[in-house]
């Protein structure tokens, strides 16, 4: 499993993004957030880095940070985007939660991670949706 790495600071590229149909507002973060980390809201009402690490709560991904964000700070996870994200990435290949790196994205599944949460548009651009329950 690789790991795939952050070109730069990940952006929003979604064409015609209509931010009211793909975002859960009025969320909190729980721990200090960046711009394209998988994040799951824990059971204290928190925002928190999702990790493939384990199966549980924290494998859940229920969206995406638009941006960073400090710990308490007012947020909002989207979902169902583009994401200008990588570097020599492969069309067409599906993207996994990553078991190694906290709200990061691989390119195989994990253990907590076993099913795609995107798949790659092209050499920057990877589409990413929520957990399938």
């Amino acid at each position: 499993m690789a790991e795939i790495a952050k070109s730069g600071r990940p952006s929003v590229s979604t064409l015609g993004y209509h931010a009211a149909a793909n975002t859960l507002s009025g969320l909190y973060a729980g721990e200090s957030i960046t711009a394209g980390d998988a994040c799951y809201i824990k059971s204290d009402g928190k925002v928190y880095k999702s990790s493939g690490a384990a199966v549980g709560e924290a494998a859940a991904v229920h969206g995406f940070a638009p941006q960073d964000y400090r710990p308490n700070e007012p947020m909002t996870l989207i979902f169902n985007v583009t994401f200008r994200y990588g570097a020599r990435l492969t069309p067409g290949k599906a993207v996994y939660l990553s078991g190694s790196v906290a709200g990061g994205l691989a390119d195989a599944a994990s253990t907590g991670g076993a099913a795609p949460i995107g798949f790659v548009i092209d050499a920057t651009r990877i589409y990413l949706f929520q957990s399938r329950y």
